[in-house]
This record gives structure tokens, C-alpha cells and sequence, in this order.
């Protein structure tokens, strides 16, 4: 919430911004009218600028704490107004951080807060947390004597018996800083203004250290580890969420991990975790937040609220990758498609509540609302898309039939994204297509022939090798539909290469995850060929224990042209046998 003050407004609107800011939050049940009211009361205070309070001020507050039994929290700007009385620790009333200002890093929200605590005792680990989250200026903790004024010798004693005092500091491994026990007259009297100040310039140095190229997102992993997944399992998704994100154009600044039997419903992990990731990022400069699964529309709403940067799920990342690498406009088109058929359910207000378009009492008015409108926009965006990747289909059902009537076995290509596939067409067929040490370098299919000598004569014949899209693991089911039409290559193709990266340290699982993809085809494929590419790159132990196996694949190197005359001869055993069934 953004207040403005000043005599550029009418009455009208100042009559409006009383009434606004008097609103009291947090945990009010049991609460009398009258302590309300004297909670409200605090909004009409104003403090010096240059001190963090008043001791008039703390007492006040802490006397009101002490009539209500709860402790309380007053959030005050930099002017010296009350922007928020809430009851409740500072983890409980912290100010949602879509609603704070925005300044990044290099600056502090430009928002203290006085808070009472009922225990003898410093600040909270938790009431650090939200001071850090907030990146507040401050947190004045006030200690009560639960009790009221007592005079002894002429002189009171008051509701505060000590208060602490505790501010960010910009330092790579300590996040607060929190002073020992201090008479309340002691911190009213500091200069608030010249610490905070002080504090922005250290910070504005620190984040102008941390800027390399500020075109790329700056990105926070975060993996969540089931009892469903492997530790090994969970660990190579995360590296290659990493990989994901480098090739999408964002930089890793940070991976953070939490284990839990099944992810939270309305926030995948768990609430500490996510004060952790809104203080993380906050402290490593990120502006983007990325989790390493999917995550429903409500997930991705109340992240985004308690973090207060963007964040988006795996899906989403590989949908932008998808829409840097298309080339042709098949490819294009089918990216579009996945893309809005992601995008629909995550429209903002998403949920039939916001239609007026449904008929009966309380949904007929003037007409679409902007919401409906667009939603209605995407869905016959979709239907136009549906029925172009229709057409696509049918035009390479015609290719395909020309090709199987002028007899020329077709093999399509597979293999887990970045396994050498392109770079293996190539060098076989001087294909010339873009490769590269990226995920999904290529997404469109590309087809050339290739002679390869005959199982039974040894003369040249052609066939016909075709390139497809990697796979991925969990590949989303958006793209599965949207690329059909190409996946349809292998469905319809006589025989499958399957290529594996014997480097990678997962060879094993990607194998199992391509394996997995072909089998939910809606056509059985043909036979296949296992070939392990980048040999060259692998020690002796690995080699052996793949050959041991799989003791029919074929081991190669493309990019050091090894092992490719084997494969040839084998493609033509492979094309003949596919003939036999």
C-alpha cells in the first residue's frame, strides 16, 4: 500500500486516505472497540525524520500492548507517518512484499518498524527473517515490563524495560546486526537518518560489485526432493534446470534445495523455506525465481505475493528456449501453441469467479470483462493454431506417403536433448544444421539421404535420415501436443537411432526418459539402434560398463568421425530388418 501525502490533494481525497490507513491488522478477535480505536490513534502520531522514535511514542505503544496481551507492530516511513499498525510479531504482520517499494538490492525499503515483544529476550531468528525480507530500515524491539508507570523517587518507570536495535548490514556471510540490551532513551535519541544513509551507500557499492551484465535474468534455483526421486535423481534435475536456464540467456546466481515427503499445495515448499527464498534473492541481487517442477496457477500467485520477484517453473523455461530456437515457421507455429495453451490457465484472476459470460443472477452486465476478453482472444488464437498444425500433419502424411511409395526406408533420429544428434546428421549427411553445446539446439525436424551399403549385397542404398526434437525428462505435456506433427517422424519412420551422451553422468536415466517418451507414443515405433556418442570423452570404466550393457550398441564419436563407417553398415542392417516386420 502506497500513501501520499501533501496539499496537492482535495479534502475528499484526504478524507479517503484517513479512513484507508486506519485499517488495523493482524490477529484482532477478543479485541475490544475501544483498544481498536486506541490502536487506530497511533496512525495520527508523527515522528521526527531524523530519530527512529520518540520514547513518548514507545511508551504508548507498549502501554497498548500491554492492555491487549498481544504483542504489537507499527510500521513507520520515512517521513516519520504510520503506514501500518498491525497485531502480531513482525513475522505475522509483515507487509507483503509486492506491496513494498521496489528499489532492488542496492536499496532499503525506506519502512522501520517498533515492535513489542513480551519476552525477556533479544529479536527472534523469525523477526529478523521479515526484517530481512522487507529489507526494512530497522527494527526497533521493545521489551515490556508488564506493567504501567511506577513512580519511585519522583520518576516512572514505564511499560518498556529495554529495547534492541537491529538494521541489515551489507556483508557477504552476515545478514543483521542486533545491539545489546539498551534504555529506550538511548535509541530515541540516535540519528536514524544518517545510519540508514549510510547503510544505502555500503549497500549501492556492494550491488554495483555484484552487476556483470544486467541483460540477463538473474536467477534462484529452487528443487524440491520428494521421497518419489532418487538423491541422485533429484541432483541431475537440478544441474540441468541450471543448463535449462543458461541456455534460456539467465545467469545462476544461487540453487537452494528442501526435502519433503510431497510439495506444499499452495506453495510447493514449506513456509520457512519460503521466507529463506524472499531473503535469498534479496540478498544475491536475484530478479527471477525459478522452481524445478510445474507449478499450478494458485502456486505461482502466492510465491510470487511472499517473495515479491517474478517466478516461473520449468515448463515455462523451456517454452522460452523453445521460442529462441524455432527457425521455421512449423516450428514457430507449434511454439505459439504450447505457449498459449500454458498461458490460459495462468491468466491473472484466472477462475470462472471472473466471467460474466456465464448466464443467470449476478453475471449479466454491459458486457466481457478485460479478463474474459482475453481469455476468449487465446482460446480462438488456440483453435486457429489446432487447425494450421492440423494441416501441418496432413502435408507430412502426403511427404511421407511419397517418400514410402518411391520405397526409401526412412530412420528417425532421437536421443535426449543435447546428445550429439544434429552434429552426428551432419557429419554423416553435410547437413550443415545450427549444433551446439546447448539444450535444444535445434527443434526443427531436418531429412537427407544418406547411402549406407545393403545387409544382404554390400552395394549403396539410400535411406532417409531424419533429425528430430530431444527429449527431456517430465518432457511438459503442452509441447508433446503442440509437436505432434513432428513427433510424428518417429512414429512413421521405418527404424529409430537412438543417440546417448556416454559423457553425461546420467546416461543411464536419460535412456530410461527417451524410452519412457517412445512408449507413450501413439504408434508403436519401429526397431531401434543404441548408439553411444562421445566416446572420446568418456574414461575406460564407463565405456566398459556400457558395453557390457548393451553389448549391441554402437559406440562412436561424432565430432571426431569415429566409429562411423560401423554405423553406417549397421544403419543398413538395421533399415533391412525393419523391412522383414
Amino acid at each position: 500500500m502506497t500513501l501520499v501525502f501533501g496539499n496537492r490533494y482535495n479534502d475528499q481525497c484526504s478524507i479517503w486516505q484517513v479512513a484507508l490507513i486506519e485499517t488495523v491488522y493482524g490477529n484482532l478477535q477478543g479485541l475490544k472497540s475501544s483498544q481498536i480505536k486506541q490502536l487506530q490513534r497511533l496512525y495520527h502520531q508523527r515522528l521526527p525524520r531524523d530519530r527512529f522514535t520518540t520514547v513518548e511514542f514507545a511508551q504508548r505503544v507498549a502501554a497498548i500492548s500491554t492492555d491487549i496481551g498481544q504483542p504489537l507492530c507499527v510500521y513507520i516511513n520515512r517521513r516519520g507517518q504510520v503506514l501500518r499498525v498491525a497485531v502480531g510479531t513482525p513475522r505475522q504482520t509483515q507487509i507483503p512484499p509486492l506491496e513494498l517499494p521496489r528499489y532492488g538490492a542496492a536499496r532499503l525499503s525506506g519502512i522501520r518498524c517498533l515492535a513489542t515483544q513480551l519476552k525477556l529476550d533479544s529479536p527472534s531468528e523469525s523477526a529478523l527473517t521479515a526484517m530481512s525480507v522487507q529489507r526494512l530500515d530497522a527494527l526497533v524491539s521493545l521489551v515490556l515490563t508488564g506493567s504501567g508507570f511506577e513512580r519511585r523517587g519522583g520518576g516512572a518507570t514505564g511499560y518498556v524495560r529495554e529495547s534492541y536495535l537491529a538494521h541489515l548490514v551489507p556483508h557477504p556471510e552476515v545478514e543483521w546486526t542486533v545491539s545489546s540490551p539498551l534504555d529506550i532513551e538511548v535509541v530515541a535519541n540516535q540519528d536514524f537518518l544518517n545510519l540508514v544513509e549510510g547503510l544505502e551507500e555500503e549497500f549501492g557499492r556492494e550491488f554495483v560489485a555484484q552487476q556483470v551484465d544486467t541483460d540477463h535474468d538473474r536467477v534462484l534455483l529452487v528443487g524440491l526432493m520428494t521421497d518419489q526421486v532418487s538423491s541422485q535423481r533429484f541432483q541431475d534435475g537440478l544441474q540441468e534446470l541450471a543448463r535449462l536456464v543458461e541456455t534460456a540467456g539467465g545467469e545462476v546466481l544461487q540453487s537452494m534445495k528442501q526435502r519433503r515427503p510431497r510439495p506444499h499445495p499452495q506453495t510447493v515448499v514449506g513456509e520457512g523455506k519460503v521466507q529463506e527464498i524472499a531473503r535469498t534473492a534479496q540478498t544475491i541481487g536475484a530478479n527471477l525465481v525459478v522452481f524445478d517442477r510445474d507449478l499450478s496457477p494458485a502456486q505461482r500467485r502466492n510465491l510470487e505475493a511472499q517473495i515479491g520477484i517474478r517466478v516461473v517453473d520449468r515448463t515455462e523455461v523451456i517454452l522460452d528456449i523453445f521460442a529462441q530456437r524455432a527457425q521455421s515457421g512449423a516450428g514457430k507455429l507449434q511454439v505459439e501453441l504450447a505457449q498459449l495453451e500454458y498461458r490460459l490457465p495462468r491468466l491473472t484472476g484466472r477462475g470462472q469467479a471472473m466471467s460474466r459470460l456465464g448466464g443467470g443472477i449476478g453475471t449479466r452486465g454491459p458486457g466481457e470483462t478485460k479478463l474474459e476478453s482475453e481469455r476468449r482472444a487465446i482460446q480462438r488464437r488456440i483453435s486457429r493454431l489446432q487447425q494450421e498444425v492440423n494441416q501441418l500433419q496432413a502435408h507430412r502424411a502426403r511427404l511421407r506417403q511419397r517418400r514410402q511409395h518411391q520405397e526409401v526406408p526412412s530412420v528417425a533420429v532421437v536421443g535426449y536433448t543435447n546428445a550429439g544428434k544434429s552434429t552426428l546428421l551432419n557429419v554423416l549427411t553435410n547437413a550443415e544444421v545450427y549444433t551446439a553445446d546447448q539444450l535444444f539446439a535445434t527443434l526443427d525436424p531436418t531429412t537427407r539421404r544418406l547411402p549406407v551399403p545393403d545387409a544382404v549385397t554390400q552395394e549403396p542404398r539410400s535411406i532417409l535420415l531424419t533429425d528430430t526434437v530431444g527429449f527431456i525428462h517430465d518432457l511438459p505435456p503442452s509441447l508433446m501436443d503442440a509437436f505432434r506433427a513432428t513427433l510424428e517422424e518417429v512414429t512413421e519412420a521405418d527404424a529409430l537411432l537412438h543417440v546417448v551422451d556416454l559423457s553425461h553422468p546420467a546416461w543411464q536415466s536419460q535412456i530410461r526418459s527417451v524410452m519412457t517418451i517412445l512408449s507413450e507414443m501413439p504408434i508403436t515405433p519401429g526397431p531401434a539402434l543404441l548408439v553411444f556418442n562421445k566416446i572420446d570423452q568418456v574414461d575406460g570404466e564407463t565405456l566398459a560398463l556400457a558395453q557390457e550393457e548393451h553389448p549391441q550398441a554402437v559406440f562412436i564419436s561424432a565430432s571426431d568421425r569415429l566409429g562411423l563407417e560401423t554405423l553406417r553398415r549397421r544403419l543398413g542392417q538395421l533399415v533391412h530388418y525393419a523391412a522383414e516386420q
